[in-house]
């Protein structure tokens, strides 16, 4: 297993491997030059430099697709009112390539968002092209999918959830923290991804805990589906759904309904924002969000992601 991470150290952009409290920079170019089967480590220097010394990068930059999976998690499902039993088929969208920006730094509010959310993802990393579909089983998963890293589903709740647009309401620049690690698994690492906890805190609050066991669709039924339906390129990433404990607060679908049928789409819209706008949990500008993914032993660890909130 390799920890590795992009970074920014006297005025040059570097790749690197994680140690301890220090990187070693290494030969490399883009994320996908670390993704093959036989990759191995070339230093490029024996120095280790300091963390406080560098500032960490984005691992991920366009182009490339940044696919997503939502309400994976049957607390979340129950959170954002839907009946778990209701739900039988795996639900896909995208977030624009644009949005992904580094872990450790600004989560930027676009001035017009009034209901900013955040939803800690575990993101799987392709390894090859997938360009037909194929049966991935937890056996030969990873073949095709190389390791993982840790992201940040921001979302405007005031715009993805009364206009349906969930690409807009998820792409704005900087809605995508990923890292700040790459953890590059081999075939018996990548099993224990059910171990791994991912959780989030907003001031120091903790808002969510939970296993990746605990998700509805695994990584190999979901990648599997995934092929049946597009391309899929190495470097790619798959956000596999967030766990409960979101700001956003919805309605019972009957209220939904109802309300659909008796008020205009913008009055509908109008009282959503309204409504969610009571909510204590959105957040606000100079609020800090942290964020984790690891085993309990501490074995597998993607490394804290370090945000705060900020206005355009």
């Amino acid at each position: 297993m390799y920890r590795i991470c992009k970074f920014e150290y006297a005025g040059s952009e570097n790749w690197g491997l994680v140690q301890n409290d220090s990187v070693i920079p290494i030969q490399g170019n883009h994320i996908t030059d670390f993704l093959k089967p036989n990759w191995k480590v070339s230093v490029s220097s024996s120095a280790q430099i300091p963390f406080e010394n560098i500032r960490l990068l984005s691992p991920f930059t366009s182009p490339c697709n940044v696919i997503c999976q939502g309400k994976n998690y049957t607390e979340h499902i129950k959170e954002t009112g839907m009946n778990p039993a209701d739900k039988d088929y795996n639900l896909f969208f995208m977030k624009a390539s644009s949005s992904l920006s580094p872990a450790v730094g600004e989560v930027v509010r676009p001035k017009q968002v009034q209901l900013l959310d955040y939803e800690a993802e575990m993101a799987l990393i392709v390894r090859k092209p997938i360009l037909n579909s194929i049966r991935v089983t937890e056996e030969n998963l990873h073949e095709y999918i190389a390791g993982i890293t840790l992201a940040n589903d921001i979302s405007a709740r005031d715009i993805q959830i009364p206009q349906g647009q969930w690409f807009k309401g998820k792409s704005y620049r900087t809605f995508c923290p990923v890292g700040p690690f790459v953890v590059l698994l081999n075939s018996d690492e990548i099993k224990r991804i059910p171990e791994l906890c991912i959780s989030l805190k907003v001031n120091d609050e903790v808002r969510q805990y939970s296993y990746l066991r605990n998700m509805i669709f695994s990584p190999a039924e979901t990648l599997t589906e995934l092929s049946g339906l597009m391309n899929i390129y190495p470097g790619d990433l798959i956000l596999t759904g967030t766990p409960s404990g979101v700001a956003l607060t919805a309605p019972g679908g009957l209220l939904k309904k109802i309300a659909t049928l008796l008020f205009s789409e913008k009055k509908v819209m109008r009282i959503f924002i309204r409504n969610q706008s009571k909510n204590r949990r959105y957040l606000k500008n100079g609020d800090r969000i942290e964020a984790e993914l690891k085993t309990d032993d501490g074995s597998i660890d993607v490394g804290m992601m370090k945000l705060f909130v900020g206005g355009e």
